[in-house]
């Protein structure tokens, strides 16, 4: 718990870094302690409430991607302590340049060995959002060396608008790394130690790359908004579908405060 709420010194330099880059790949943020306490309830509860269970084979693109489970904060004491530490969510507050941030939603990805690869897209095309102001913590909950598909970012891509429109498929795969390389915006992956946490912001296309190693890839995101985020005034059906379940009760223009939302760190 002190941990998780304790405060991380960032680098003079890292919300420069970070408005320029649209990312950033933060070394050693969690003791490795930490991630043993809480992560096996992460992956216990991914595997226990996903509803995938086709071979590998006859899933979509999409579907070879990852399993995926969200707000296990609301299914768990265990993980709703993990996703409420304040830690994280201070290092995203200071790297949006906010005073303080809400919970959008949690969202457990477990790569399967021989998962496929996770498409290129950016996250902010799903969410009824009206700014920018909104970061993804990825959090893995083990090393995660190249083979087994580490999150890669195009570095500054958050200012390009082409392929916003796409969402995750074999389409966006194609599509955007085209756009990226025509526009000469480097893919920048890496591999992640244990304890590195990476934010990217919603308009950051990015892309993970297949799970070639033999061990699953568990991995913890959470999705941090500014404190005074609004909802568009207008949705399309994908949006829609977002607002119904991670800001239910919210009205269009409203602002994004539902019981699911509660405020995670604040400077005030």
């Amino acid at each position: 718990m002190d941990h998780l709420n304790a405060a991380f010194a960032l680098e003079p330099n890292a919300r420069a870094q970070f408005a320029d880059e649209g990312f950033i790949h933060l070394k050693q943020v969690l003791d490795p302690k930490v991630i043993a306490a809480y992560g096996p309830e992460i992956t216990r509860l991914t595997m226990e409430l996903n509803t995938q269970h086709l071979p590998m084979e006859e899933r979509s693109t999409y579907d070879r991607a990852f399993l995926q489970v969200m707000n296990l904060w609301t299914q768990s004491e265990t993980v709703r302590t993990f996703v409420f530490g304040q830690r994280l969510a201070r290092i995203a507050a200071e790297l949006l340049g906010v005073k303080g941030v809400r919970l959008y939603h949690d969202q457990s990805l477990y790569k399967e060995p021989g998962g496929g690869v996770t498409p290129a897209h950016a996250d902010q095309h799903y969410w009824p959002l009206a700014s920018d102001r909104v970061v993804t913590a990825w959090i893995p909950l083990q090393p995660v060396p190249l083979d087994m598909g580490p999150l890669a970012f195009w570095k500054g891509s958050q200012r390009v608008a082409q392929g916003r429109n796409l969402g995750i498929s074999d389409e966006s795969e194609q599509a955007i790394p085209e756009r990226m390389e025509s526009l000469g915006i480097p893919l920048v992956e890496q591999p992640f130690g244990l304890g590195d946490v990476s934010f990217h912001l919603g308009w950051t296309f990015h892309r993970a790359g297949e799970n070639r190693s033999q061990n699953p890839r568990s991995v913890m995101t959470v999705i941090y908004m500014d404190e005074e985020m609004h909802l568009k005034p207008e949705w399309d059906a994908i949006e829609q579908n977002d607002a119904d379940q991670w800001c239910p009760g919210v009205a269009p223009g409203g602002m994004a405060r539902s019981p699911l939302n509660p405020v995670l760190w604040s400077g005030a």
